[in-house]
C-alpha cells in the first residue's frame, strides 16, 4: 500500500498518532455501529426524536408559531427560551443515545470516547427532531389545522 507523501511530516498527537489516523479511527468506529450490537437504537432513538418533534409541530401550528429552527436563528429575543424547550423534549432521547452508544461502545470496542457518543447522540436524536418540528409546522399551518 503507497502512502500519498505531501512532502510535510504528518503531525503527532498526544499519543503519537497523526490526526488522519483519528479521524480514520473515528470513522471506522461510527461505520460499525451499522452492523454492530444494539442495532435497534438506530431505529428507535430516532423515532422517538420524531415522536417528541410531531407532537411540538402540532403545537406550534396550532399556536401559530414560526418554523423551531428558523426561529432559532432569526428570532434572538425568544432564542434562549426556543433552546430550553428543545432541549426539554429531547434531551431524555438524547442522554438515553448517549448512554446506549457508551453500553455499546464498551461491548464492542472495549473503550468508551466520548467524541463518538455524542456524534452519534446528535445524529440520532437532535437531527431527526429538528427535520421534523418546523416542516410539519409549516405543513400543518399551509392546511390551516
Amino acid at each position: 500500500m503507497r502512502h500519498r507523501t505531501s512532502g510535510v511530516a504528518p503531525r503527532p498527537t498526544s499519543r503519537g498518532a497523526t490526526l488522519e489516523d483519528f479521524f480514520t479511527r473515528v470513522a471506522h468506529d461510527l461505520a460499525g455501529r451499522l452492523s454492530g450490537p444494539l442495532q435497534f437504537r438506530l431505529l428507535l432513538q430516532p423515532a422517538m426524536a420524531v415522536l417528541f418533534a410531531l407532537r411540538d409541530g402540532f403545537h406550534d401550528a396550532h399556536d401559530g408559531k414560526p418554523a423551531y429552527f428558523w426561529s432559532i436563528f432569526t428570532n434572538t429575543a425568544r432564542r434562549r427560551n426556543l433552546l430550553r424547550e428543545g432541549w426539554k423534549a429531547i434531551g431524555k432521547v438524547f442522554t438515553m443515545a448517549m448512554i446506549v452508544d457508551a453500553v455499546y461502545q464498551f461491548i464492542a470496542l472495549r473503550w468508551f470516547y466520548p467524541g463518538e457518543a455524542l456524534i452519534v447522540a446528535i445524529v440520532l436524536a437532535v437531527v431527526p427532531y429538528v427535520l421534523v418540528r418546523g416542516p410539519l409546522n409549516r405543513v400543518l399551518r399551509l392546511m390551516h389545522v
